[in-house]
Formats: structure tokens, C-alpha cells, sequence
């Protein structure tokens, strides 16, 4: 004969029975309220322009606003840890520079958080170049007399970037170690910040996302010198490659973005932010808007070809940023 459960162990049973029922619906219902996009960098640079395009169309497509919430500060470290530490229900997500995410940990030396099992990657979204862009006042009007400046100058002059550890930093430490000179290096908190001081005059050099430089440029209030990938882009036809414009090969610096989640995010819903993104990622419309902002081509992919994205050039990135033997103190 079987006997009954005692009532604590009924209790439990009921309790485990009831957690297992109720996980499929949470996810079914899912959203309920307003979904938080969570940009590391403060508001004007190319990761904020970028997840503002997405984020709107995301909304109405999940039926749930899309909140922005901006938390800049050392390279995306502040507010990838806000996002780290987020309860995993689905309500925070996370628009970054996966190139970025992946710089961190090479360039400082504590990380509040682990860049791979703190989070759960949704999908890549795309790349998008480097401009180096000059002020007016500069003399030097091309690649090849800025590197005559630098070398007549060393250390005299300086350049920006919109983060220490970031790609901007990056891309302006490969380009002077790959031509043998020396410029100083301003590091601003974001694309924004910088952008308003190489207006103003306050830095003569920077290292922009291509999306804050396109509207500069033609208009002629900077010039661009040259961009940082492997080929030109139709957003700016007349700005040649660092290649070109050095007479060098091999030099590349792109900025590679995505959206990520806490870890433990129910696969359910991990799997509803994928394929929504997914198609928006498909989607001409949008589409052309982020490409319309200097993204070179939308990439949308699995969460796990996203991850394994991350496990590829995680080693890859520490191996550059050893090799520039650029320190963050």
C-alpha cells in the first residue's frame, strides 16, 4: 500500500509542481511592462545612435516599450556591470560594442563581472568603421601629412578617443605603432563628449565611429582623413582607407555591436528576442537606417554563433592590446 505524503513534502511537490508550470507561462506572457535597453555609453556616440534605431521597432514588435537608458563610463564597464547584476526576467537587455565587451578585460586590470558567464548573448547586429577625423585648424589636410606632423612633432600632438580600452583607443594605438610615431592620447567618456570638444577646437585629432561622423563631413565642419577599415564606405565615397591613405597594408579597426542579456534569462525568451531581432535585422526599412548610420552591414545570427563569435576573438583582442603594450592605470 502506498503511503501518503507527509504534508512538508507534499508542500514541496506542489511548490516544484507550481515552478515548473509557471516558467512556460511567465515566458508566454512575456512582455508585460516596459522592456529596459541598457547603452553603456552616454547619449550622441555611435553605440547610443545605433540602439535608438533598433530600439523602437523592437518595441512594437514585442508590444511593450523599449526604455533607453543610458549608463556611459570606462569603455562600457559601468553599465555592463549594471546589466551583469539585473534580475534575469527579461526586462534588461543590453545594446554594446561586443568589441568592447571583449577589449575590457585585456585593457583593466578588475573587471566587476565575468564578460562571458555574466551574460547571455542574444545576437550580433553589425560592424561599423573608424573615421579619423581632423579639425579645420589642423594643417596637416591628409594620412600622409598628419604623419609628417607627428613625426617633425612627437608626442606634441593629440588625438581623441571615445574610451580607454575601446576600439577608437585601439584603432589610434594600431595606427601609430603600424607608421612609427607619436601622438598623445585624449581619452574622452564616450563618442558624444568627444565629438563636442574636436568641434570646438579643444582636440585637432579623433577617432570616430563612423556613425557621429558622417554628418560633420559633409558638411565640411571636419574633415575626415581617412577610415579605418579595409574598404571604403558608400557613406563617404572621397574618404579613403588608412591603407590607401598611408600607402600601408593589412591596417583594419572595426567596431562590432550586439545585444546581450543577464545570464539565466529563460531560453524562451532569449529565443523570442533572437528571432524578433533577427527579422527586424531583415528588415530593409531598418536596415537602411542602420546603415544610414555607418553600420556596413547587418549581421544577425544565432545566440550561439554570437557566443562563439566572442570565444573566437576574446584571445585574439588580448593578443593585440599585449602586443601595443598599451596600459590602463
Amino acid at each position: 500500500m502506498t503511503r501518503p505524503l507527509a504534508p512538508q513534502m507534499l508542500a514541496a511537490a506542489l511548490a516544484t509542481a507550481g515552478a515548473l508550470l509557471a516558467a512556460p507561462l511567465l515566458a508566454q506572457s512575456w512582455p508585460a511592462k516596459p522592456v529596459r535597453m541598457v547603452i553603456p555609453w552616454p547619449p550622441g556616440g555611435g553605440n547610443d545612435i545605433l540602439g535608438r534605431v533598433l530600439a523602437d521597432p523592437l518595441g512594437q514588435a514585442l508590444g511593450q516599450s523599449i526604455v533607453v537608458e543610458n549608463r556611459g563610463g570606462s569603455n562600457g564597464l559601468l553599465g555592463a556591470e549594471v546589466v551583469a547584476r539585473a534580475p534575469a526576467d527579461g526586462y534588461t537587455i543590453m545594446f554594446h560594442s561586443v568589441t568592447s565587451h571583449m577589449l575590457n578585460p585585456a585593457f583593466y586590470p578588475k573587471v566587476p563581472y565575468d564578460t562571458i558567464a555574466d551574460f547571455q548573448p542574444i545576437t550580433l547586429v553589425g560592424e561599423v568603421p573608424l573615421v579619423i577625423l581632423a579639425h579645420p585648424s589642423l594643417p596637416a589636410k591628409s594620412v600622409k601629412e598628419l604623419i609628417a606632423l607627428a613625426r617633425k612633432q612627437p608626442g606634441a600632438l593629440s588625438w581623441a578617443s571615445f574610451g580607454i580600452g575601446s576600439m577608437s583607443h585601439l584603432g589610434g594605438e594600431m595606427f601609430m605603432s603600424t607608421l612609427g610615431i607619436r601622438m598623445n592620447h585624449v581619452p574622452y567618456k564616450g563618442g558624444g563628449p568627444a565629438m563636442i570638444d574636436i568641434f570646438g577646437g579643444h582636440v585637432p585629432v579623433y577617432f570616430s565611429s563612423l556613425a557621429t561622423a558622417i554628418a560633420p563631413v559633409k558638411n565640411g565642419k571636419l574633415r575626415g582623413l581617412a577610415i579605418t577599415s579595409a574598404a571604403r564606405t558608400k557613406l563617404l565615397p572621397d574618404v579613403p582607407t588608412v591603407n590607401e591613405a598611408a600607402g600601408i597594408t593589412g591596417y583594419d579597426a572595426t567596431i562590432m555591436y550586439g545585444v546581450f542579456a543577464p545570464a539565466k534569462v529563460p531560453a524562451d525568451m532569449v529565443k523570442r528576442l533572437n528571432e524578433t531581432l533577427g527579422r527586424l535585422l531583415r528588415n530593409p526599412d531598418i536596415v537602411g537606417k542602420l546603415e544610414a548610420q555607418g553600420l556596413s552591414g547587418a549581421t544577425p545570427g544565432t545566440p550561439e554563433e554570437m557566443a562563439a563569435y566572442i570565444r573566437t576573438n576574446l584571445p585574439r583582442w588580448s593578443k593585440i592590446v599585449r602586443d601595443s603594450g598599451v596600459k590602463v592605470d
